[in-house]
């Protein structure tokens, strides 16, 4: 599928939908965007989030860092936050989001959505938290539809759905450049698995090759996938690269697996999803991600140091440390929410028209943070691509 990046059309566009659904509360959202809270109370932060299942490696790194975030960052502003989780497992499709999302619609000390973490439950349940009024921010989901959108490939977000990292519409072409430029590749084989994010990317990565004059082939497997060999088959035994677009770490572990065990001459390279030293691990291959090491950037050595502190033993990974700093742009958004409000949030939609207002200097990510203007991703941000060493590091090279 073409994907066209059109951004004076997604501006109209953007601009329209932020008119319509800010103006006022919808119908199925208007009792619980129009409630009164009281900044002096505790005030509720869902974290939405794959704790179990393939992904879980995503929520529960995530949830360190959002703990840690809660723990040390709401005192600065004068707030008293309450975390919780509710559990996306990936195999289960959006049903588990969108049920999550009728919970804590209903419940009135909800002012903001952290997450969903995942870019298929962002897709399926942004309507609805919008339409009662709730931000989201996701540290994680990727889908470029989220936030920009083209006549021939419609927005799937909305106004009050926003994301402290870059889309898809960065990833996708920073890895096939680097294919191109610097593994030289001239035939790639690329896997979705049949659901949003995969799709997604695979499909952008699959566009910039093919304009390079590069060959590729497409696969496409259930998420429910666990044996890969037959895949692996359809690998030509001259293939550069296999691109594997997956969620779940493991997966393409055995796929690199099965694919040395065939013979198999291709390098593997993994998106943002695959970025798990725990479970990827195959000498040579590449990941790219959204976070940098946050452990070579000094202005982080006090929060790094906190966070090991009450993680012993853990490592600083890259999906945890945007966990962190959405936490931090959420305070910052209910705090200018509350001063506007001489004391209370009046509607949840308060919080929503703050976001694009939050500045944060020395951000975790490094630099300064802010919104785009144009649309809800952040300004400047980039993709990082690792390769895995020997022993089983993760090497930044590119």
């Amino acid at each position: 599928m073409k994907r066209a990046i059109v951004l004076a059309v997604v501006i109209v566009v953007a601009a329209g939908a932020t008119a319509a659904a800010l103006a006022k509360p919808s119908a199925t959202g208007s009792a619980s965007a129009a409630q009164a809270v009281s900044c002096k109370s505790t005030l509720t932060i869902p974290f939405v989030t794959p704790l179990t299942g393939g992904a879980g490696f995503i929520g529960t790194e995530q949830a360190t860092w959002a703990k840690y975030a809660v723990k040390t960052l709401p005192s600065h502003y004068g707030l008293k936050i309450k975390l919780v989780f509710g559990d996306t497992p990936v195999e289960q499709g959006p049903a588990p989001a969108l049920a999550l999302a009728q919970k804590y619609i209903a419940d009135k000390s909800v002012v903001a959505i952290l997450g969903p973490s995942t870019s298929g439950n962002a897709g399926a349940s942004t309507k609805v938290y919008t339409q009662a009024g709730l931000v989201q921010l996701s540290p994680s989901a990727t889908h470029t539809e989220l936030t920009i959108g083209t006549p021939a490939v419609p927005y799937i977000g909305t106004p009050g759905f926003f994301r402290n990292v870059p889309g898809d519409y960065i990833q996708g072409p920073t890895d096939a450049r680097f294919m191109i430029n610097k593994l030289h590749v001239k035939k790639v084989v690329i896997i979705d698995f049949q659901e949003p994010y995969s799709v997604g990317l695979a499909d952008i990565v699959e566009s910039t090759l093919k304009k390079a004059g590069v060959s590729v082939t497409r696969l496409s497997a259930p998420n429910t996938t666990t044996d890969y060999s037959a895949y692996v088959t359809k690998v030509p035994n001259d293939a550069d690269v296999v691109f594997f677009p997956t969620q779940k770490p493991p997966d393409i572990q055995t796929f690199g697996q099965q694919l040395l065990e065939q013979g198999k001459k291709a390098k593997l390279f993994g998106g943002d999803g695959s970025n798990d030293p725990a479970h990827f691990t195959i000498a040579g291959s590449y990941v790219s991600n959204f976070a940098p090491d946050i452990t070579s950037i000094p202005a982080d050595a006090a929060i790094v140091a906190g966070w090991q502190k009450d993680n012993p033993g853990k490592v600083v990974g890259s999906f945890g440390p945007p966990s962190y700093g959405a936490v931090q742009i959420l305070l910052e958004a209910i705090k200018k929410a509350c001063i506007q409000g001489h004391g209370s949030i009046q509607q949840r939609h308060d919080v929503i028209r703050n976001m694009k207002k939050v500045r944060i200097p020395n951000f975790i990510l490094g630099g300064t943070f802010r919104f785009s203007t144009k649309t809800n991703d952040p300004l400047n941000a980039k993709f990082y691509i690792f390769q895995i060493q020997s022993n089983g590091k993760y090497k930044l090279v590119g």
